[in-house]
């Protein structure tokens, strides 16, 4: 049976308490002794547990109806319900709800709120919709169809939402999407407290801040600090590049970036990277650890450390701990470089006349093909290709050494073209009989064709010892030659020739007049223990060696049973090494060639000073 009735009023009963008492004895008084004598005796209750706690369901305050239009009483699927129609409103503590109409479950404690749905708790949050449910002893709400949550400090929209009102948390699984003053956000899915003001976002999540834009499926902000906490791939666009890492954390405000797991960041000519990476986009500074790299996308350079410095507003990057290296590829030839510390000079942002410059000191050393070397410190002018090696520098060549105070390496079309030694010039050839060829000069110039050493210039006090051969095979003299000037030729980088220019003196020794005294020019060195391999100038930071795989376990024989009468086999003897055989005699050679006047390249300045940073 329905009762209607017009606005909701309090009214008085007319029947007398006396009256009532009297008709509930006649009608219960029969059924009760009846309900007695039919059932059957009640069971013993089972012993409780020591430390048992019995549960009861939790029952929140009932739901009380504030103002309503109109109200309907009657059953609905046989739950006692009110339908409300006009401004209804309800409160549950510090709780109100209000909609245009409603169903109020009496029994459960519970409210269907339809058409311009609205919850408000403590006058700081706001939740509105479509259409509400309202469970009073849970004290949930669930909203669905255009809903918006509203806080102090921001607003967001979403098809359906659960709020919880006693923990005071919403959880979304339709998309959501987030705007505070400054910044948006939107995600798949969301869960945001409103007591700490944070928010978890999940799958597709989309972050656009005033000056970037992240994008990662995991993702945690806070709407008070404005950072951004992030977990799983992430990608950072910003103005001037981008950030990419697997962990770590954003300040929206401060643009101060947390990197961690692989984080890099890629600007349209440089991308730099490491384990670890913080970048403050405002000062424009970034610091990388552990596995920094930093590659050049213009000349195929990459440097590699395990601190990395970065000022992106100075065109400067710093590599040091872990013996940083350079890797700079041309064509099919590689250069690497190892030293303590490298610093990398590029142009500044909006300027382009700044030259590219590298420098690395202190202990470098150098691995090219067939070229290496060492110096205290050194310059790369990337622009003109020129490498300067300051302080003691000495370079290898297949069998050749070169030292002096300083020196320049030359390259053209990504190939070393010329070599250029100031002050001190010293140049070894040591021969097939291990014979040290020596020449030393005020400075030199070295022409190479192919990577391979052609031609060497002595400028200035020319003098050198050259040993003469017999086919490679016996040593038949040794030639002393003193000159203004003189030329050294090479074929495959080994001395084949030498001519000396303006007013030279010769001497010539046969080899049993040769004293250990004449065989070496003042200053002589052979530093060959000194010459770095690949192994040591790529060290772990460009570890490329294929890892080692662990040989399976072979399955031990069964053991042969012994047979007491088996005679032993006598071991074998080795045969008597034989000698090899004796070279064919050598033929003899010809006298050195006669001097001849040819025209030098002008004498060239000293070297660049390299600064150090």
């Amino acid at each position: 049976m329905a009762v209607s009735a017009g606005p909701i009023r309090t009214f008085d009963h007319r029947m007398s308490s006396t009256r009532i008492f009297f008709l509930l004895l006649i009608v219960l008084l029969p059924l009760l002794g009846q309900a007695q004598r039919s059932a059957p005796a009640p069971a013993r209750p089972a012993p409780a547990r020591p430390g048992a706690a019995s549960k009861a369901p939790a029952k929140g305050a009932p739901i009380q109806l504030l103002t309503a239009g109109s109200l309907v009483g009657g059953d609905f699927n046989g739950a006692k319900i009110r339908k409300l129609l006009g401004n209804v409103s309800f409160q549950q503590e510090d709780t109100f709800l209000y909609c245009d109409s409603a169903y109020q479950y009496l029994d459960r404690n519970q409210v269907e709120a339809f058409s311009n749905v609205r919850v408000l708790q403590s006058d700081t949050m706001t939740i509105t919709g479509d259409k509400g449910f309202y469970d009073g002893d849970k004290r949930t709400a669930r909203m669905e169809g255009n809903v918006v949550m509203r806080d102090t400090r921001m607003t967001l929209t979403t098809p359906s939402l659960v709020y919880d009102l006693n923990r005071k948390t919403a959880s979304y699984t339709e998309t959501g999407h987030l705007t505070d003053p400054q910044n948006t956000l939107d995600s798949q899915q969301g869960f945001y407290d409103t007591n700490s003001k944070v928010f978890v976002f999940t799958n597709n999540v989309h972050l656009v801040t005033p000056d970037s834009e992240l994008n990662n499926d995991l993702l945690r902000y806070n709407t008070i600090s404005k950072i951004a906490y992030f977990d799983g791939p992430t990608r950072i666009k910003g103005k001037d590049g981008d950030l990419y890492a697997e962990g770590g954390n954003y300040n929206t405000i401060t643009r101060v970036s947390n990197f961690q797991k692989n984080a890099k960041i890629d600007t349209p000519n440089y991308r730099l990277g490491g384990d670890k990476l913080v970048y403050d986009e405002v000062k424009q500074y970034g610091l990388a650890t552990g596995h920094v790299s930093l590659i050049s996308k213009k000349d195929n350079l990459t440097l590699r450390g395990d601190v990395g410095r970065y000022w992106r507003g100075l065109g400067r990057t710093k590599l040091y701990g872990g013996r940083p290296v350079v890797r700079n590829i041309s064509e099919k030839d590689t250069l690497y470089m190892a030293a303590d510390t490298l610093i990398s000079m590029e142009a500044r942002p909006g300027q382009t006349t700044t030259r590219t410059v590298l420098y690395a000191y202190p202990k470098v050393q150098i691995f090219r093909g067939n070229l290496q070397g060492i110096c205290d410190s050194l310059t790369y002018d990337r622009q003109d290709s020129i490498i300067y090696l300051n302080r003691g520098p000495v370079l290898w060549q297949a069998k050749n050494q070169l030292t002096a105070d300083s020196m320049q390496i030359r390259s053209k079309r990504g190939r070393i073209d010329e070599m250029r030694l100031y002050a001190n010039a010293f140049a070894v050839d040591q021969d097939t009989l291990l014979n040290f060829n020596q020449t030393k000069g005020r400075n030199m110039m070295a022409y190479f064709r192919e990577n391979k050493l052609r031609r060497v210039d002595v400028l200035g006090n020319a003098e050198s010892i050259f040993y003469a051969l017999d086919n490679d095979t016996a040593t038949t003299g040794m030639n002393r030659v003193l000159s203004a000037n003189m030329r050294m030729l090479f074929v495959d980088s080994k001395l084949n020739k030498i001519t000396v220019l303006t007013n030279p003196e010769a001497k010539f020794f046969p080899p049993h007049e040769l004293k250990p005294d004449d065989e070496r020019l003042k200053g002589f060195q052979w530093r060959a223990k000194e010459r770095p391999t690949r192994r040591q100038v790529l060290g772990k930071q460009f570890d490329d060696r294929p890892k080692k795989r662990p040989a399976p376990k072979k399955k031990a024989a069964p053991a042969a049973k012994r047979n007491p009468k088996a005679k032993t086999p006598p071991a074998k003897v080795p045969a008597k090494a034989t000698p090899s055989k004796l070279p064919v005699p050598p033929k003899p050679v010809s006298s050195p060639a006669k001097p001849a006047a040819i025209a030098l390249p002008p004498r060239q300045p000293a070297t660049k000073p390299a600064p150090r940073p």
